[in-house]
């Protein structure tokens, strides 16, 4: 059986996780964490990096940083995760979906700026697979119309645009460390904040809404109530098993990219025929090896090969269903312009397994099956 994904592990993990039992301080901010954020800060090139229990929860506190309110409109493509929009939605935002580029998967960035109207407040770009979306755009049309960037860099540690870290060119980014991706700690995330302006007000929102960051550095002799907030710190287990993964991410992305290009060299002959389309990865975009997907000529055929890939133990998966087609797309937000390739590119897209621990005999056993059906 070749599953869709197993989580990385290092050897070392156990030991890392045998300390904080030493310890006997579970609760956030210890050690681990403290040592998790200033990875990040010196890998992402980023002034503060807070580690948050989710990546949802990294949106939601840059939606609130954000400033968003009731009636304000804020804009990201529709083919994401539901938190993406679901963070915004939470402050009252109504979500403007954008229709994407078919070989990438991200937001269409020429179409943002026909989406803007009096209400919006942001742009949400989504790093599909941890490709770039086209940032230069992004930030020009941003800056001209004074909008905030937050960007759900969820699926992009250890990726780049133009030599920058992803989650470290808009206000703020924010990461995934869910056990699909190549770096977790079954369930986190991490809010980058690219202005020192909203550092301690980040803090204090991501600890319930206290100064207690400030009391526990000695900077006041009590913590109290200070704004909104919540408790999105993750425990210490959580930071010891993400820890040594952050002293690799750039070796645990070279091995998911080497299976990315075995997956991508072998399966040109099939392109080529035009029997099933490749990903792009365009110019200044280096990307970390999270997702290798397909496309097949439709829907119908997309389940059928998912059907017998299956029937080989290879477990293929599909990907998001837009969120302007969901009953609670359609409560809280619009589509702008024409939906030209959203629904139709995630209809007949087919992601193959690809993690860490998968072999060179494995990817190729996979990529023998798509010879086999589509011959």
């Amino acid at each position: 059986m070749i599953p869709f994904n197993i989580p990385v592990l290092p050897a070392s993990t156990q030991s890392y996780f045998e300390k904080v039992l030493g310890t006997r301080k579970f609760s956030g901010d210890g050690e681990f964490t403290k040592a998790c954020n200033r990875i990040l800060e010196e890998y992402c090139h980023t002034p503060k990096a807070l580690l948050t229990t989710s990546c949802t929860h990294a949106l939601e506190v840059s939606a609130i940083l954000s400033e968003i309110r009731e009636g304000d409109e804020v804009i990201m493509p529709s083919f994401t995760f539901v938190t993406t929009a679901n963070a915004f939605v939470m402050r009252g935002a109504t979500i403007v979906f954008v229709d994407i580029t078919p070989g990438t998967m991200n937001m269409d960035a020429a179409q943002i700026e026909k989406a803007i109207t009096p209400k919006t407040r942001a742009i949400v770009p989504m790093h599909y697979g941890g490709v770039a979306c086209d940032m230069e755009t992004i930030l020009s049309v941003a800056q001209k119309h004074q909008l905030r960037v937050v960007e759900d860099a969820a699926q992009g540690l250890g990726a780049f645009y133009k030599d920058k870290s992803l989650g470290s060119l808009g206000d703020f980014g924010t990461f995934s460390f869910h056990d699909t991706k190549n770096i977790h700690c079954g369930e986190g995330g991490a809010l980058l904040i690219n202005n020192q302006a909203f550092v301690e007000r980040a803090e204090i929102i991501r600890e319930k809404g206290t100064d207690r960051s400030r009391f526990v550095r000695g900077l006041v002799d009590k913590y109290t109530w200070r704004d909104i907030g919540s408790s999105y710190l993750p425990s210490e287990f959580n930071a010891a098993i993400l820890y040594p993964q952050l002293l690799d991410i750039d070796g645990i992305s070279q091995k998911r990219l080497s299976i990315w290009n075995q997956y991508n060299q072998a399966l040109q002959p099939l392109a080529e025929k035009g029997l099933i389309q490749l990903p792009v990865v365009p110019e200044g975009c280096r990307h970390n090896g999270h997702v290798f997907f397909i496309k097949c000529k439709d829907q119908e055929e997309r389940n059928r090969l998912m059907a017998y890939l299956k029937s080989k133990e290879v477990f293929a998966v599909s990907h998001y269903v837009p969120l302007h087609s969901s009953p609670a797309g359609q409560k809280f937000g619009r589509f702008s312009g024409e939906d030209k390739y959203t629904t139709r590119e995630s209809e007949r897209l087919l992601r193959l397994p690809l993690y860490y621990d998968l072999s060179q005999d494995q990817a190729a056993e996979v990529t023998d099956h798509l010879f086999q059906f589509y011959a």
